[in-house]
């Protein structure tokens, strides 16, 4: 068992001065003792950030933020497996009328192919994924 983190949660955290280190105490005391780690496409949310920073001074707190939590955490890839639970689901959810955005649905995939579960700060874009569990922080 593991959780992926979203960017959502990594951002509020860099928005309210946390450390990447209280970032993942404060996942350890709601998550207990599960793997915290990253999606590569959550990375790509992140990276995206730093580059529309709106100062030089905030992309570089951004950059040292995101460097430091890439440090600490495992940063798992968008595999052909994800690829095809991200086809499934975004294929059976669209007939269905609903619309999952595109990057969560490759985060949420990518978490379902660990058998892990997502914390988000958003979870209404992720509990349209069938099958993955999500813990709100």
């Amino acid at each position: 068992m593991g959780l992926i983190l979203d960017s959502s949660v990594a951002i509020a955290a860099e928005r309210r001065g946390d450390t990447p280190s209280q970032l993942v105490a404060q996942v350890v005391d709601l998550a207990g003792d599960q793997e915290a780690a990253l999606s590569s496409v959550g990375l790509t949310e992140l990276i995206h950030g730093i580059y529309r920073a709106d100062s030089p001074r905030g992309r570089l707190r951004r950059e040292s933020f995101v460097e430091e939590l890439r440090a600490g955490l495992t940063v798992y890839p968008y595999t052909e497996a994800a690829a095809l639970i991200a086809g499934r689901i975004n294929g059976e959810q669209m007939s269905k009328g609903i619309a999952v955005p595109f990057a969560d649905l490759l985060i949420g995939a990518t978490a379902l192919s660990l058998g892990y579960s997502v914390l988000t700060a958003n979870v209404r874009h992720f509990n349209v994924i069938p099958g993955l569990g999500d813990i709100s922080l």
